[in-house]
């Protein structure tokens, strides 16, 4: 066995035996006080991010559900570099921030036990979904990792227990079973019809197959669930405010990618041969894409709870890698040049989200320092993740200089007008941190963590396994196109504020959620439209069991009366067959 070999063991089995012990403790009888968050527990996913830089390599498994095919590739690399970074940054930062609630815990409060080793187990239960469907080529293994994540989650989300947390996740978990559905439906469909049993298998087949794009269609709203697909998306605005910070970081910086890696993993992307109904649903992806972009970002500024907004920025940014890779549909030539653009996007992304979820929590109780520094290192992944500064600068470059190889100018302006909504989701989420800060108290792991990932964010380019020269920093005349929609958000916050402010009127509150109440009211709608039908179809039943009473009596009656007449047949029998046989012989005679 190579030492590949073993760290991928690792990888998959460490996250798995800290879920175990966790278990254990439960029911173990020791004295001593249980600590939850070990740091065994925050190490979990350290051989996964150093499996994501050994290299590429291959596994093949028979005797593995229906046959294992793992593997590590350019995309996969990185993806598992950026993502077990994550989930290492925040289970530091969640070792300080249930500090607090783990010592309540070990005091005795019941309720407090529960939430801490509901964590513990389904946290590495989580990341182990999460690294298994990054390195799976084979389709049982990846839907199996994709299930074991979206549905260990639900405790993530539910952390709290207060009625909130349950109504976010309750809708976390509606939006999750019905994506479970389509992707179950789209990867059976795609792998019957192709007779594959591998991911690449189902790519080929989904790009010559007669009914490829319904195929494809159920798994672009299936993983679009997690990807925050327009229409989709409702559960992010509810789940992440109720969601810890750090169960935040994780959801929205690598759990909302695996709808993305989804995507990577199942589309025909770059397949000039896949057909036009592809590159028509390529088209209505873009579409859908920016219009999130755009939405996204007019709805979320006005919202209240810091994290609420970033969840809208989470959606808007989605749209803009939707849109990217729905370029790999539509101009399959784009796509060479196009994913290590999509890839770096999605690791700042992931990495800048995840600083900023963090941040939320770090002002709720910010360290002994001076406010105008602590915002400032606030503001630094927001500046990140507008493109004006960092690996931030050197992702929207990317995915520019490429857009501008293939000549698709107009999709790069619509990119940098959606670029200032961005920067203007990023400044109202420090604004409303700024309004919401608490009492200084900051733990030490919770600082960690949190700069840590503000410095992986920044540098994300340097460190992040691609492959050679396939990311180049923006030339110094570029830096003004990259800046200026970050500058033009501030603007506008600046104007707005100011405007608000000399407003006579209250300030403006729009629902986090946004199309969920209209769902509600549609299903509740429905519910009473069916009660009533029940109603009625009751009334009929009773109609309908009533007039057959009637008709039961009615016969009941006749057969009485004729019952009556058994009686004196029973006693003229003999004379009425004599008389009957009289009439026969006369009839004979005639």
């Amino acid at each position: 066995m190579s030492p590949i070999d073993v760290v991928l063991l690792l990888a998959l089995g460490w996250p798995l035996m800290m879920a175990l012990l966790s278990l254990a403790r439960v029911y173990s009888h020791a004295t001593q006080p249980h600590v939850y968050l070990t740091w065994g527990w925050v190490s979990a996913p350290w051989p996964a991010l150093l499996l994501a830089f050994l290299g590429e390599a291959q596994w093949v498994m028979e005797s593995w559900l229906l046959g294992a095919l793992w593997e590590l590739d350019a995309i996969s690399r990185a993806w598992l570099a950026f993502t077990a970074l994550l989930w290492s940054l925040a289970a530091l930062h969640a070792r300080g921030y249930f500090a607090g609630e783990q010592l309540k815990a070990q005091a005795g409060d019941s309720a407090a036990q529960r939430r801490m080793i509901r964590l513990a187990i389904l946290w590495p239960l989580t990341l182990t979904g999460n690294v298994l469907l990054i390195v799976a080529e084979d389709i049982a293994s990846f839907y199996l990792g994709f299930a074991l994540m979206t549905f260990a989650a639900y405790g993530l989300v539910i952390h709290t227990g207060t009625r909130e947390a349950l109504h976010g996740g309750r809708a976390y978990l509606i939006l999750a079973v019905l994506g479970e559905g389509l992707i179950l439906g789209g990867l059976l469909w795609g792998a019957g019809d192709a007779q594959t049993l591998t991911l690449p298998g189902l790519r080929e087949g989904i790009a010559s197959a007669e009914q490829g794009v319904w195929m494809a269609a159920l798994l672009w709203l299936g993983f679009g669930v997690k990807a925050g697909v327009m229409g989709l998306h409702v559960w992010l605005p509810l789940a992440h405010p109720v969601a810890p910070a750090p169960a935040s970081a994780v959801l929205s910086g690598a759990m909302i990618k695996a709808g993305l890696l989804g995507w990577l993993n199942v589309f025909p992307l770059g397949l000039s041969g896949a057909g036009d109904d592809i590159a028509t649903l390529g088209r209505v992806m873009l579409v859908m894409g920016l219009a999130a972009a755009f939405g996204a970002a007019l709805y979320g500024i006005w919202q209240r709870h810091p994290k609420a907004v970033l969840a809208y920025s989470s959606i808007s940014q989605m749209g803009m890698l939707t849109s990217l890779v729905a370029m790999g549909l539509v101009a399959p030539d784009t796509w060479p040049f196009l994913w290590p653009a999509v890839v770096l996007f999605a690791a700042h992304h992931a990495l800048a989200k995840g600083a900023l979820f963090m941040g939320t929590s770090v002002s709720e109780h910010p360290p002994r320092m001076p406010l105008p520094l602590l915002f400032g290192l606030l503001a630094l992944p927001g500046l990140s993740l507008a493109g004006a500064l960092g690996a931030g600068m050197v992702s929207k470059w990317s995915m520019k200089n490429a857009l501008y190889a293939q000549g698709h100018t107009g999709l790069i302006t619509l990119l940098t007008l959606a670029a200032v909504g961005t920067s203007l989701l990023v400044s109202v989420t420090l604004w409303r941190q700024w309004q919401q800060r608490g009492e200084p108290g900051s733990h030490a792991c919770q600082l960690g963590g949190w700069l840590a990932a503000l410095i992986a964010t920044l540098l994300a380019p340097l460190w992040l396994p691609l492959p050679a020269d396939s990311v180049t920093p923006p030339p110094l005349a570029e830096w003004w196109g990259l800046v200026w929609p970050y500058l033009t958000g501030i603007g506008i916050v600046v104007v707005g504020w100011g405007l608000l402010r000399r407003g006579s009127g209250p300030s403006v509150s729009l629902p986090a959620g946004d199309a969920w109440w209209l769902y509600a009211c549609w299903v509740g709608w429905m519910q009473r439209y069916i009660q009533v039908l029940a109603g009625r179809l009751a009334g009929t039943k009773k109609r309908i069991v009533a007039s057959s009473l009637q008709v039961e009596r009615h016969v009941m009656r006749t057969i009485e009366r004729l019952l009556a007449y058994e009686g004196w047949l029973r006693h003229h029998t003999s004379g009425l067959m004599m008389a009957l046989a009289l009439v026969l012989a006369l009839l004979m005679l005639i």
